[in-house]
């Protein structure tokens, strides 16, 4: 979901954060999280879910970043609520990142960890 409107701040923070670059959707190693910006529009939420489950390593989780509430192209947080547990995924947390909201989902059986 990286387009010209995600936040090349927040992407810069992380990489400095893990010490290395960030992988591109169409990479084919193992990852141990997946950043998925989306954006209301996008397509269908659940779909993404499941291939961005795909490519996590045991123990992984995915981070999925909306423009906050009342922006342009804001995702409903019910949105990710539903599609979340019809991926297989738990929603664990959710943060505010500037104009972006992020929610953090893990698959099922590590989140009744």
């Amino acid at each position: 979901g990286w387009d010209e409107d995600t936040d090349d701040d927040l992407r810069a923070d992380i990489e400095d954060l893990i010490d290395d670059e960030m992988l591109d959707d169409d990479s084919i190693e193992v990852m141990d999280a997946v950043l998925l910006w989306w954006r209301d529009g996008d397509g269908d939420l659940v779909d993404a879910l499941v291939d961005a489950i795909g490519p996590l390593a045991e123990g992984g989780f995915i981070w999925v970043v909306s423009p906050k509430t009342g922006k342009d192209w804001y995702v409903d947080p019910s949105v990710i609520a539903e599609a979340a547990p019809t991926a297989g995924l738990s929603q664990t947390k959710v943060i505010t990142l500037g104009d972006w909201s992020g929610v953090r989902l893990e698959t099922r059986a590590r989140g009744k960890r």
